[in-house]
């Protein structure tokens, strides 16, 4: 276990009612290891379409600056969200292109976990592969140092070997990356596809 407590916040990228990312998203806290805290963010269903005048004349919106601060606060991110079109889902482009504009860039250097709930064989791997590429430029990823794809056995063991050793000084910097394996391994692999990217 994490000597100091964590906290994770999840940006859900479907507005439906029913959706099943939602109910992902919703079950994350279920599932997370001792001393690690899940929150979701606030709807981005309100976020107006990006405008630089009205940026220029208006300010960010208030749902966005929220949106923000609670990434700063958080040891990392976790993003779960659908695939539209082979791509990001209109509103959760929208509302990271508001996040890209903001001083004191709240994804920078942030480990971040994507999570596609999927009817289709393809489990959402375009979206995610997308989300990668904005991430990347947003600075959440300055090094791609493992991949890891959901599967049924091995991972929450491997999971819960490095989150034991969290409580040591040389390992403390990996206990995020511990904790959102964990909560990667805990839900149906029927479900999810799921890769991580770690940023450090």
């Amino acid at each position: 276990m994490s000597a100091q407590p964590l906290k994770f916040v999840t940006l859900l990228g479907s507005l439906r009612k029913g959706s099943y990312n939602a109910m992902v998203a919703r079950s994350l806290p279920k599932v997370a290891p001792a001393g690690v805290t899940i929150e979701a963010l606030p709807s981005i269903g309100s976020v107006p379409l990006y405008d630089a005048d009205v940026q220029q004349e208006e300010g960010f919106p208030a749902d966005i600056e929220a949106i923000a601060e609670h990434i700063r606060q958080a040891d990392g991110v976790i993003i779960v969200t659908p695939e539209y079109n082979y791509s990001v889902p209109g509103g959760l482009k929208n509302a990271i292109d508001w996040i890209s504009r903001l001083p004191n860039q709240p994804l920078a250097g942030k480990p971040v976990l994507i999570q596609t709930s999927s009817m289709g064989p393809v489990g959402g791997a375009r979206c995610q592969y997308h989300l990668r590429q904005i991430l990347v430029f947003l600075d959440a990823m300055k090094e791609l140092t493992a991949t890891l794809l959901l599967s049924p056995t091995g991972l929450n063991t491997l999971a819960t070997a490095v989150w034991a050793h969290t409580s040591n000084v040389e390992f403390a910097a990996a206990a995020p990356y511990a904790a959102l394996l964990i909560l990667a391994s805990g839900l149906p692999v029927y479900l999810l596809t799921t890769r991580m990217y770690l940023s450090r």
